[in-house]
């Protein structure tokens, strides 16, 4: 299947060098651009992409509003959306992943990280780097971390819930998390899905936000 893309960036050379790299992948169709926010809006509701990549700062409209009103579109027409930063510890980035952006790229990375980024987005069942994500929420809870204790969001869950919601968070996939768990990968999509929706979740970056939210997982604990 064509992954439909997609690129919003106020800088003209940004949105040719991006759009160049990814058509020419076979898998990979790039469908439109935007140069600000609110172009990137109404150009996602009129093409239907699966991926946006959308730049943190931008006129008009900054992308964290861009990201927020894309985001809250009803679940068969929203699609998934990438961050595009200059700096890994943006004050932007934890509030969009908080949002519901499936996670976030540097401008500057190599051009495999930036089409293996749309695929794994595009996908679905993986969290976009996921130890850079989990430094970023790590960072961000640290400071808080005799702060938070269990919330009862986590009552809702069963067992088995509760600790694919923890694997989640560890940033491992469907697949890592059916090799974990000893069961297949569809009884884990079953479960993820139920988890998402008890919790109201959009995302895997936000699942990650919201197992340390919960109290589930805390800042500095073993990764395994």
């Amino acid at each position: 299947m064509t992954i439909r893309v997609l690129i919003a960036d106020d800088q003209a050379m940004v949105r040719a060098g991006f759009a160049a790299l990814l058509a020419a992948q076979a898998d990979i169709e790039v469908v439109g651009d935007a140069a600000d926010g609110v172009e990137a809006v109404t150009e996602t509701s009129r093409l239907r992409p699966d991926v946006v990549l959308m730049d943190v700062r931008m006129p008009k409209l900054d992308g964290l509003d861009a990201a927020r009103r894309i985001l809250s579109t009803p679940e068969e027409r929203r699609p998934r959306v990438l961050m595009l930063t200059t700096f890994d510890v943006d004050d932007y980035v934890y509030e969009a992943l908080r949002l519901g952006a499936s996670g976030f790229l540097l401008k500057d990375a190599p051009p495999d990280d930036l089409t293996g980024a749309v695929r794994v987005v595009a996908d679905g069942d993986a969290l976009l780097a996921p130890s850079v994500t989990r430094r970023l929420v790590e960072e961000f809870f640290g400071s808080r971390r005799g702060e938070l204790v269990r919330s009862s969001k986590l009552d809702a869950l069963t067992a088995r819930e509760e600790e694919v919601l923890r694997l989640i968070a560890r940033g491992l996939s469907n697949g890592e998390i059916a090799s974990h768990l000893f069961v297949s990968e569809q009884t884990v999509k079953t479960h993820v899905g139920n988890l998402f929706a008890k919790l109201g979740l959009r995302d895997r970056a936000q699942a990650v936000i919201c197992a340390y939210e919960t109290g589930l997982v805390t800042a500095g604990e073993p990764r395994d």
